[in-house]
């Protein structure tokens, strides 16, 4: 047992990696609408660094981001934070101005990965697949979006995560509903074609893709009960695709991480449709580390432990100086 009382026959930092680390803020909670996913992510995380013997402290952010200055010093933070203010480039830009290393993607890659809008605007512009979108920013416009678009369609807020707002659609009238219920989270709303058939989740780790992992619901698609609530949610690794279809979706999945300048490790979402193509949906910079998240259950596919997966993260605020 450490002083913490945790055990200490798993993995475990060596003496001049604790010493470098130095004492780490996990910073969690905050006040988007990922708040309770946040939470849960940001214990799994303390209690992993925790049991690795890192001199780590929980940080609810809850309230003013700029109350994490006020803290008790820390050398260096691991962000648990999901959505507005943890996700996108907010608590990034407040840290490297206070010179705080931290994890993951910096300012823009952050922010530019949160705004799912202009991130399939930069996945078209470098020849990206994804599938056909535009922006909807008012109910007036639902003919238009259909005049362009092949229902069924996805509606989402572009600025949100966790799947929260998100409906599929194959009317006007059910366009119009979600566009009101999608706007109620942000007034940026994105529409796209909706992909039939199996999604897939990637996740990049220090630019090198763990384990594919194919998702199946019997919910309309995988949303936020399927991802944090339900326990009927099926996850396939192997992913079941052939080894060189998974080497495509691999290659997809890092190009994407890349092309928006993301770092150190996230998730990517992919479909596939009925012809075998690949189309991005999205890239996630700070992914959820609960006991149904994705990114543990591929790490330990790929024979990493909880603990060292948090702490391979981690070691990466020594290798990069944030400006």
């Amino acid at each position: 047992m450490n002083a913490q009382g945790h055990q200490v026959d798993g993995y475990q930092v060596d003496r001049a990696t604790r010493n470098a680390f130095g004492r780490v803020a996990v910073l969690m909670g905050g006040d988007s609408a990922e708040r309770a996913v946040s939470l849960k992510s940001g214990e799994a995380v303390l209690n992993a660094l925790l049991a690795a013997g890192v001199n780590a402290f929980g940080l609810d952010v809850r309230g003013s981001l700029l109350k994490v200055l006020d803290q008790p010093e820390f050398d260096r933070a691991f962000i648990a934070l999901h959505g507005r203010g943890g996700e996108d480039g907010t608590i990034q830009a407040i840290l490297s101005q206070a010179g705080i290393p931290f994890t993951g993607s910096e300012t823009l890659a952050s922010a530019l990965a949160m705004d799912k809008l202009r991130t399939k605007y930069v996945f078209a512009g470098c020849g990206l697949p994804t599938p056909r979108f535009r922006a909807m920013a008012s109910a007036e416009e639902a003919d238009a979006v259909l005049a362009e678009l092949r229902a069924p369609l996805s509606v989402k807020p572009s600025r949100e995560g966790s799947s929260i707002g998100i409906r599929k659609v194959v009317s006007r009238d059910e366009l119009i509903e979600a566009y009101g219920a999608a706007s109620e989270h942000d007034p940026l709303v994105l529409v796209e074609e909706w992909i039939e058939g199996p999604e897939f989740t990637v996740s990049v780790l220090q630019d090198q893709a763990l384990p594919a992992i194919g998702l199946s619901t019997d919910h309309v698609f995988y949303d936020y009960d399927a991802k944090y609530l339900s326990n009927d949610t099926r996850y396939q690794i192997p992913c079941g695709l052939a080894p060189e279809q998974e080497l495509r979706l691999h290659k997809l999945a890092v190009d994407s991480f890349r092309v928006l300048g993301c770092r150190t490790w996230g998730r990517v979402d992919i479909m596939q449709d009925k012809e075998g193509d690949f189309w991005l949906l999205e890239v996630n910079t700070v992914p959820g580390m609960t006991d149904h998240s994705l990114v543990p259950m591929a790490a330990r596919a790929a024979g990493i432990s909880f603990e060292e997966l948090v702490v391979r993260i981690l070691k990466d605020t020594l290798e990069h100086r944030h400006a």
